[in-house]
């Protein structure tokens, strides 16, 4: 069996992991128990790392940074064999009936490859160094569904404008009952009927642009053509882009929305090629990112059996 760990030369991998958030990691950790070769090779982009304190994550009931819920992934992945490196994947291709995953300095060939490259938010109009800031302090947002617990019954702002922000808008409605939705460039994008859904939920809603962002002690405002307005904390609405080039470069099916299409055990249409995480259509939570990460491993092991014995 292949107990042994990849190395610098060519030699083939059980499975090449493409990122390493919490449905990469979770995969690793399953794969290396598994008894099977695992690579991850990452370029520090997940969205989990840059949680401050996540609170709604099971078994951590005082929370827990996402950097540091990583790294004990990282470690446990490591224990049982897995190797981790800090490579981006540039490209992906068949190989003489193996699959490649190619980076700046070297080829990678693997019998099967879990793509768990996730999505990027995009951010609103603001300097590096105070997005930061506003971030690790809980001024700025990006899941409500994560964190909405932790607004409750404050003045908080959703920063966009459409469908998809009306929506985030009334979700947080429910935390509590000062929300305002504010338009990131000019005049809101909404009809009739969604500004009256509005006016129904108790939402206020403000034109932009927003032409800054200042940090105060326990505050961020937002600076309009009126003025400063001032919240607990502000949640962008402006969507996010799937990182989903690589699986599409081998002709991987590509939803409308941009997510990776798998069947129930993670499988793409590619034999060999599967996927987990917030680039699949689903839930963008940890503990589903998780779950989707060991039913995707599971898949890989049982399928890699039924090619030939993993008998030790």
């Amino acid at each position: 069996m292949h107990t042994a760990l990849p190395k610098e030369t060519g030699e083939t991998v059980d499975c090449l992991i493409v990122g390493a958030g919490p449905a990469g990691l979770t995969a690793a950790i399953y794969l290396a128990r598994f008894h099977l070769t695992v690579l991850v090779l990452d370029d520090g982009r997940s969205r989990a790392g840059l949680i401050p304190q996540t609170r709604n994550h099971p078994g951590f009931p005082d929370g827990i940074a996402g950097s540091e819920l990583l790294a004990r992934m990282r470690e446990q992945a490591e224990r049982h064999g897995a190797r981790l490196r800090a490579e981006k994947v540039l490209s992906l291709k068949t190989a003489d009936g193996l699959l490649e995953g190619r980076t700046e300095d070297r080829a990678i060939q693997a019998r099967t490859i879990l793509l768990a490259t996730g999505v990027l938010n995009r951010r609103p109009a603001m300097p590096n160094k105070i997005h930061d800031e506003a971030l690790s302090r809980g001024l700025l947002r990006y899941c409500p569904i994560c964190d909405g617990y932790e607004v409750t019954d404050l003045p908080i702002a959703v920063i966009g404008t459409g469908a998809s922000a009306l929506g985030e808008a009334e979700f947080l409605r429910s935390y509590t009952g000062d929300v305002t939705l504010i338009a990131p460039v000019g005049a809101h994008d909404l009809d009739a009927a969604q500004r009256a859904r509005l006016e129904a939920a108790g939402i206020k809603m403000l034109d932009g642009p927003c032409l800054r962002y200042e940090l105060k002690p326990k505050q961020i405002d937002v600076v309009l053509a009126d003025g400063p307005h001032s919240f607990a904390a502000i949640y962008p609405a402006l969507g996010t882009e799937n990182r989903s080039e690589l699986a599409a470069g081998i002709g991987v099916k590509v939803s409308e929305e941009g997510c990776l299409v798998v069947d129930s055990h993670q499988r793409t249409e590619i034999p060999g090629v599967y996927a987990a995480g917030d680039v699949v259509l689903g839930l963008d939570q940890i503990s589903h990112a998780m779950g989707q990460g060991g039913v995707a491993a599971t898949a890989i092991r049982n399928d890699l059996a039924a090619r030939r014995p993993l008998y030790r």
